[in-house]
């Protein structure tokens, strides 16, 4: 019961923390600004569809992908934590990462802004998949499994209720309170990262000293 409860803690803060949705907010109410409710709702769960839609089959190809390319779970531990303490660096110094491609204008940012970039890769980006690939191959079990599947859909419903009420919580919170949101956030995100890289150096330095 400890390990699930454990299990299930790590997840939901993991994926919460890479998801960063308070951090979405101020993009996304720019963007959607001048379009009504429905548009607005239309538009969230169409993100957060695709983004679960990629996290779940992720997760479930994750053995697959780990085969085909010859890489090791420790190594995407490392990969992944150093790629965690970076992003977590960031969101503690305030600072967002670019999403609007160079040369692309404005109007074609907003075309099909539900999939790209909002459903990858601002909800699901370069960390929510390592993360989702990571967690799924600790899982032990179908229990856990389920879990962290479960774990999704609470992180991404959690996600879609904050982007539809972006507005009203961006007046709530006011910038400053964003502002100490994101590095909180951060801050969450490099003690995970720390604890991921050593978890992937553990066994790699065990197994040069041979040591059981």
């Amino acid at each position: 019961m400890d390990r699930i409860f454990q299990f299930s803690l790590l997840a939901f803060t993991s994926l919460f923390t890479m998801v960063t949705p308070f951090g979405i907010i101020p993009l996304f109410s720019s963007i959607t600004a001048k379009m009504n409710n429905k548009e607005v709702h239309k538009i969230a769960f169409k993100g957060v569809l695709t983004a679960f839609i990629i996290m779940v089959v992720i997760a479930l190809a994750g053995n697959f992908i780990f085969d085909f390319f010859h890489i090791s779970v420790n190594g995407l531990r490392i990969v992944g934590g150093i790629l965690f303490f970076m992003s977590g660096y960031d969101m503690l110094q305030g600072k967002i990462a670019r999403i609007k491609e160079e040369g692309q204008n404005f109007s074609e940012f907003v075309n099909d802004f539900a999939i790209t970039p909002l459903g990858i890769p601002i909800i699901c980006g370069p960390g929510s998949i390592t993360m989702t690939m990571v967690l799924y191959s600790d899982a032990v079990g179908a229990t856990e499994k389920l879990i962290l599947l479960s774990v999704i859909v609470v992180v991404l419903s959690l996600t879609y209720v904050i982007l539809i009420t972006s507005r009203k919580l961006l007046k709530f919170l006011g910038d400053s309170g964003n502002k100490v949101l994101t590095r909180i956030m951060g801050l969450i995100l490099m003690v995970i990262a720390v604890e991921l890289v050593f978890a992937g150096l553990k066994p790699i330095i065990q197994d040069m000293l041979k040591v059981q």
